[in-house]
């Protein structure tokens, strides 16, 4: 645990230490704003809550959030570091989890950063409280699960372009799974079961419930396991790659 802490600290602080988390949070904020209040229709709408601003979340994260987890491990492959981490008295596990829980804590402070909006609808009508934090606990989880992912593929390549259009293209596919586009595509021909089973494996599926206020077990337990699951084949892929 203190290992995995300091290897979180460190990556942490890398963030800083260049602009690319300057220029990532910015990006970030003026991008919810405008799908919040202009593209989402705030305005228009005469509801002051966060719907329109929550609901964009899960395709903004697939570009911003593997564009954060594509350097986690190419750029130690390139440039020769991960021997070096490696021969520390840290174990893949720990090198793993404090690179992942360095990240999210990122993305964790940049959505935390959007705190100005919720103010805003509290001043402008009497939004459910409740169902606002449900949907930043949900959106924080997701970037967590959209972060798995990017952070293997990460451990595959020295390329940081590869390890990001690799990433974006599997989170666009956990996303897109549960649109009414695809499944009404496969409605037609496929059987009720495999439907629902690519309806439960989409990111819009579960979030989408969290979004109106019901956190349910099963929501948890996909995030959560999806993430055990990407960050096992993480520590097997740096295993696997050391040395080369």
């Amino acid at each position: 645990m203190r290992n995995m802490l300091i290897i979180a600290k460190r990556e942490f602080k890398g963030y800083f230490a260049t602009p690319l988390a300057l220029v990532f949070i910015v990006i970030f904020l003026a991008l919810t704003g405008a799908f919040a209040f202009y593209v989402g229709g705030f305005f228009t709408r005469g509801n002051a809550d966060l719907v329109s601003f929550f609901g964009y979340h899960p395709w903004l994260f697939l570009l911003l959030v593997p564009a954060i987890g594509m350097r986690l491990w190419a750029e130690e492959r390139k440039s020769g570091t991960i021997e070096l981490l490696m021969t520390l008295p840290v174990s893949t596990l720990d090198a793993v989890l404090g690179k992942f829980l360095a990240a999210w804590a990122f993305c964790g402070l940049a959505l935390a950063l959007t705190f100005p909006m919720w103010i805003t609808v509290n001043m402008l009508g009497s939004p459910d409280n409740g169902v606002i934090l449900a949907s930043y606990i949900g959106s924080f989880v997701m970037a967590g699960a959209f972060l798995s992912i990017s952070s293997c593929i990460s451990s595959l390549t020295k390329n940081q372009v590869i390890a990001f259009i690799i990433s974006a293209t599997i989170c666009f596919l956990f996303t897109m799974s549960g649109a009414q586009l695809v499944l009404n595509f496969f409605q037609g021909w496929a059987p009720g079961y495999l439907v629902d089973a690519l309806r439960s494996m989409s990111f819009l599926t579960h979030f989408d419930a969290v979004t109106r206020g019901v956190i349910d077990i099963k929501d948890v337990v996909f995030f959560g396991s999806l993430m055990v699951m990407w960050l096992f084949l993480n520590v097997i892929a740096v295993e696997l790659n050391k040395g080369r």
